[in-house]
């Protein structure tokens, strides 16, 4: 759905439930261990479980630029307007990179933000077009300056939400999640999510990291697996449902923009 400039909350990208969803706490693994002694300083460094190894990405793709995204020393996710945010279990790890867009920048505005700035660093900027639920694209002009770039980002964040982002990026089969895809469920309320990562094992299982943001605009951070806690934060994705910390998808969710 549109967001309005004229009513700030009204954002029906990633609206939160009437009750917070519950999820249990994972127990204690050797990756949280691991990661509560040493902060990791990027999502490439977040350890992999025992077994797995990244995939190989040339250096120029998504995935590679995905993997150098600095995280915070402090987990602690906060909201656009300063106050932390009341659930501070869902996530893993927190991206240090500051909102573009205040209260207007939630679910589907964060990967909309990740994406235009790949582009930008991948000298891709005649591919950053996004469309709103009419179909209007919005482009940024080829001269555009860091001004220039905010407004636009605003603009775009306003006018496009989980519902025309999921018109505009194809559907791609469940089971063939490849890092840079977009897990999907347009509405009001809807979600989207990024996944951030992938990993493979010898026998050919993958496993993938998820980032995102939510509603109120709060920090980007990658999340935990809820329900997995020996390969947390990790997912597996062959599933018919996809259980996160604040939203369930179901297979049939994933988009992707790499494979158009």
């Amino acid at each position: 759905m549109r967001k309005s400039f004229l009513i700030p909350l009204l954002s029906l990208a990633c609206q939160t439930p009437a009750t917070e969803k519950q999820i249990p706490k994972p127990a204690v693994t050797q990756l949280a261990t691991t990661m509560a002694g040493k902060p990791w300083k990027t999502i490439g460094e977040i350890p992999v479980p025992p077994g797995f190894e990244r995939t190989i990405r040339a250096d120029g793709s998504f995935t590679a630029w995905l993997r150098r995204l600095p995280l915070r020393a402090d987990k602690t996710v906060y909201l656009y307007n300063g106050w932390k945010k009341r659930n501070q279990s869902a996530q893993y790890a927190v991206i240090d990179q500051p909102l573009a867009g205040g209260e207007l920048e939630q679910c589907a505005d964060v990967i909309i933000h990740l994406r235009t700035l790949y582009l930008l660093s991948a000298g891709k900027r005649s591919q950053i077009r996004f469309s709103d639920n009419a179909k209007h694209e919005y482009t940024l002009t080829l001269n555009a300056g860091a001004q220039q770039l905010q407004q636009y980002l605003v603009t775009v964040f306003a006018r496009c939400g989980t519902a025309s982002l999921e018109k505009q990026l194809p559907l791609v089969p469940a089971g063939s999640a490849e890092a840079g895809d977009v897990l999907i469920k347009g509405g009001a309320p809807g979600h989207a999510m990024l996944i951030a990562d992938m990993a493979k094992d010898k026998n050919g299982h993958t496993i993938y990291l998820l980032l995102q943001g939510y509603m109120p605009a709060q920090d980007m951070h990658v999340v935990i697996n809820p329900l997995a806690a020996a390969i947390s934060p990790w997912y597996r994705l062959d599933t018919t449902e996809i259980e996160t910390p604040e939203w369930t998808f179901s297979g049939n969710d994933l988009h992707s923009w790499e494979r158009r």
